[in-house]
């Protein structure tokens, strides 16, 4: 376990997938304590009796704060923004109208593309052994998530974030999924090559990015 200093109330698990990066990476970008149980999604250490009993859905990241347990990284990232986040770290849009924008981009991102066609690819790529091979799928998949890049960069044309005012949330899932964007070698427009090089350089994703890399 990596554990910061003071015994921190907050504890996460997972590490070395996309879906782990979000919920550390915000933490980061808040500067809170947390421990860290860096187990991985296919080692055996979800489906052990101790984790199952915490977690029966087996999967990560999951997460623990004192009273309160989540595991699904968008409810996650969400409560820790809601608790901890401020004006000079990370928070929510205060009006209803960014609100509601911020939540239509983000489900639109995870449902779009990390569900619909990252994770597809994934799948039937990487976890070929577990769930069989499917080239039409793959290849489906990758047309699937070129449409809705261009999408993303039609929007971003002349912006800095989603929202053109801060970064939020929003961006930080659009970046996880850049990434893996550019891990499967699925082009990606210019202005979001930009957008992937000018978030990169937030100290607290690249902490994050060494924090959550396996081993």
């Amino acid at each position: 376990m990596l554990e910061q200093q003071d015994a921190p109330a907050i504890t996460l698990w997972g590490a070395g997938t996309t879906r782990t990066l979000r919920p550390i990476w915000v933490a980061e970008e808040l500067d809170i304590k947390y421990a860290l149980n860096p187990i991985g999604p296919r080692t055996g250490e979800t489906l052990t009796t101790e984790y199952t009993q915490l977690n029966p859905k087996q999967k990560i990241p999951f997460f623990k704060d004192k009273h309160i347990q989540l595991s699904e990284s968008v409810a996650i990232c969400r409560y820790l923004i809601r608790r901890y986040g401020n004006a000079a770290t990370m928070e929510s849009p205060q009006d209803i109208d960014q609100q509601a924008r911020e939540e239509e981009w983000l489900n639109y991102i995870y449902g779009e593309l990390d569900e619909s066609a990252l994770y597809v690819i994934r799948r039937h790529g990487a976890l070929s052994q577990v769930y069989g091979e499917a080239p039409v799928a793959i290849e489906a998949a990758e047309k699937y998530a070129i449409r809705h890049l261009k999408v993303i960069e039609r929007h971003l044309t002349g912006k800095q974030y989603l929202l053109n005012e801060r970064f939020t949330l929003s961006d930080l899932f659009l970046m996880t999924c850049l990434d893996w964007v550019h891990t499967y070698d699925i082009p990606m427009p210019q202005t979001l090559q930009e957008y992937r090089k000018r978030i990169a350089s937030r100290p607290a994703y690249q902490k994050a990015s060494a924090i959550n890399k396996p081993g």
